[in-house]
């Protein structure tokens, strides 16, 4: 039966792929993938030979339709992100969307997400939490910021390493510098690391040694 399927892919480790993913993109008819270039690696390496087409930000929004029909022709097809779960603060949700929209079956695969194992491995309250994916650049990011620092939930973003010191300047400034937070970077990956403590203390830590890598950013809710 057609239908599509949302794939997690590994964010670091390829071991992190699940014997079901690689059955699934073998035996799709169309992976669509954010970058070919870089899934066309982990495909290479799993000997998968299924054929790509590019399903990014940038052109989500002219595919959608026309990968919708094909799915109603009876085809199945696959959607990956460069890492991670699809429609995790990447492409997917439009597609999901209009697919439900249609009728058309939608089956996510469990696996690899960035957020999961920075959150439990953080020693903060996971019990109850929020996820805040990339704060906005610009327009709207100290209006967030102010409500954020009001939340007693635990909150998760995701960062970028030349935004990361500016972020945590920021959280002193909204959310107080004792505020608990927990910095994992490179999860999975050879140089993973977390960097726990105060948000003062994270960000002096990150002043003197500046950060690479994936990031993402554990804060804990206002007591």
């Amino acid at each position: 039966m057609s239908k599509l399927y949302l794939v997690p892919t590994p964010i670091g480790n390829l071991k992190d792929i699940t014997f079901r993913a690689i059955e699934v993109l073998q035996e799709a008819d169309l992976i669509l993938a954010e970058d070919t270039r870089t899934s066309g690696k982990l495909l290479k390496h799993f000997n998968i030979t299924t054929q790509m087409h590019s399903h990014h930000m940038h052109n989500e929004h002219k595919t959608t339709e026309g990968i919708v029909k094909r799915i109603q022709a009876g085809e199945t097809i696959a959607l990956i992100s460069d890492a991670g779960t699809p429609a995790i603060s990447d492409p997917g949700f439009l597609l999901t969307r209009a697919c439900v929209e249609a009728g058309i079956e939608v089956d996510c695969l469990p696996g690899a997400t960035a957020f999961v194992p920075a959150l439990v491995n953080s020693g903060l309250p996971n019990d109850k939490f929020v996820f805040e994916g990339f704060l906005p650049v610009k327009k709207g990011r100290q209006t967030r910021l102010q409500l954020l620092a009001e939340e007693t939930r635990t909150i998760i973003f995701y960062e970028s390493p030349h935004k990361l010191v500016k972020s945590l300047t920021q959280f002193v400034d909204y959310f107080g510098a004792d505020r608990q937070i927990s910095v994992s970077r490179e999860i999975t990956k050879l140089h993973e690391e977390t960097i726990r403590g105060t948000v003062a203390e994270v960000l002096a830590h990150y002043e003197a040694k500046p950060p690479k890598g994936e990031i993402v950013v554990i804060v804990g809710g206002k007591k």
